[in-house]
């Protein structure tokens, strides 16, 4: 009871922290850092940071065939999960993107059904159906949403930011019932790393790193050593004592917090388009999860 009651507890720090990211990341992305230049700062200063980390940790092998599975994770959980999310989150506003991260529960449904062959009743098909009807509507109706540049563009990346991540639950999955977090979270970014490179080193290289705020500065930290370090601890931790649908979710709060979160800075707005999006893909995400609780761990 009490690793359940951690891993709930480390579930809702991440959460937290994804939260707040939301407007954070904003601040410093495209005026001081474009989006890939942004992620290569991120998973650079993340890789760091888990092998030192590492280094006070015994040292545990890995079996060869995992390293396939590590690949595949880091592909869709560092690489296609973080340049999806902040090429969009730059697109859009802070709110629409933690609005559109709600579909990840639907979205973990159906890819556990197509993959690990879970059953899926009529009752959660209507509530996929209802959920995805709301990232349409905000997809195509949210052009004009808050300081958005291209809101719909931002927000379809959003959505495939949430796909991406799901998929990376089910494979990371097999992954923390098997080896301590630490062991094979540190090859995950290693071989992240060398896949964002490509994507991220010409915006990098234009970073204009003398023109940079001291406030952008502690923004950037923020966003490398809690969003990317800690939050990704707090859930590979958690996972080891929940499901991936248990552990998704916590998204259900991001929308909440990040709200809040950028209300207070008044970097976000609220408006019939949001509140509307937000209803449908609630009410779709309830269906989904409501015959499925009295099993969740």
């Amino acid at each position: 009871m009490n690793s359940r009651r951690g891993a709930l507890v480390a579930a809702f720090l991440a959460a937290l922290i994804y939260g707040i990211s939301f407007t954070v990341a904003k601040e410093v992305m495209p005026t001081y850092i474009k989006p890939y230049g942004f992620i290569l700062i991120r998973v650079l200063g993340a890789t760091l940071l888990f092998w030192i980390l590492g280094l006070f940790f015994k040292k545990e092998t890995i079996d060869k065939q995992d390293y396939v599975r590590i690949f595949l994770a880091a592909i869709f959980g560092v690489v296609i999960n973080m340049l999806a999310f902040f090429k969009g989150l730059s697109l859009t506003t802070p709110i629409s993107a933690s609005v559109m991260m709600l579909t990840s529960p639907i979205l973990i449904l159906i890819l556990s059904a197509i993959i690990l062959k879970e059953k899926v009743t009529s009752i959660k098909i209507i509530g996929i159906g209802i959920g995805l009807i709301g990232a349409v509507i905000l997809i195509i109706y949210g052009q004009s949403i808050g300081t958005a540049t291209n809101a719909a563009l931002g927000n379809f990346l959003i959505f495939v930011n949430a796909t991406s991540y799901s998929l990376y639950l089910i494979i990371v999955k097999r992954l923390t019932d098997k080896y301590n977090p630490l062991t094979f979270i540190k090859w995950l970014y290693l071989v992240g790393l060398l896949l964002v490179i490509p994507f991220g080193y010409s915006e990098f290289q234009e970073v204009q790193w003398h023109e940079i705020p001291t406030g952008i500065y502690y923004k950037i930290g923020f966003i490398v050593v809690f969003t990317t370090f800690f939050a990704y601890l707090f859930n590979v931790f958690a996972l080891t004592k929940l499901k991936p649908t248990t552990l998704s979710s916590f998204i259900y709060l991001q929308p909440v917090l990040a709200t809040s979160y950028a209300l207070l800075t008044g970097s976000d707005t609220v408006d019939l388009t949001k509140i509307l999006a937000t209803l449908f893909i609630f009410s779709g995400v309830y269906l989904v999860t409501k015959s499925n609780a009295p099993k969740q761990i």
